[in-house]
């Protein structure tokens, strides 16, 4: 994968990650009210992300999240990591496996800065990977998929991350 492939696909994924409900508890923000930290570093310093970190690691994707952006990443708790069929997260972590790792973590990614507003006036976003997911509004909120976005508009100095329960696999 060539280095612009690699950092659409990182900015896809970012897209793809809700974070915005953690933006308070979750970030340092300047005198001007914008966080310091660029996405990768707003994750780990979370607390609740520690898998998604470790599956970014294991993808090569950190150097791409870290990168200029801005990128939305709708965000997978360890939670909602946790909620993947026994065996599944250690089979994608495996070297092997990088590929199909990439494309479902670039499947929560989408490139721009895609505000909580923005994102409920749309129907569909298209991710870095290339497929896109469906926008539907509820009763409780946005869902991407089957995920619920439970946090939002958690800014970095990159993007935007979105907090989501599950895990959203593409086609």
């Amino acid at each position: 994968m060539n280095k612009t492939t690699r950092f659409l696909t990182i900015g896809l994924v970012l897209l793809t990650l809700p974070m915005s409900a953690f933006a308070g508890s979750y970030s340092k923000s300047s005198a001007s009210g914008t966080n310091t930290k660029d996405i990768v570093d707003t994750a780990a310093s979370a607390g609740s992300f520690n898998t998604l970190v470790q599956a970014l690691q294991a993808a090569d994707l950190v150097d791409t999240l870290r990168g200029q952006g801005p990128f939305t990443v709708f965000a997978p708790t360890d939670e909602a990591f946790a909620k993947l069929p026994a065996g599944t997260l250690e089979n994608l972590l495996k070297p092997e496996n990088k590929g199909q790792l990439q494309a479902i973590l670039t499947y929560h990614v989408v490139a721009g800065k895609v505000m909580s507003s923005d994102a409920a006036m749309l129907n569909s976003a298209k991710t870095v990977n290339g497929q896109s997911f469906q926008i539907t509004k509820s009763g409780s909120g946005l869902m991407v998929d089957n995920a619920h976005v439970t946090k939002a508009d958690i800014m970095t100095s990159n993007g935007v991350i979105h907090v989501i329960d599950e895990v959203i696999i593409p086609q």
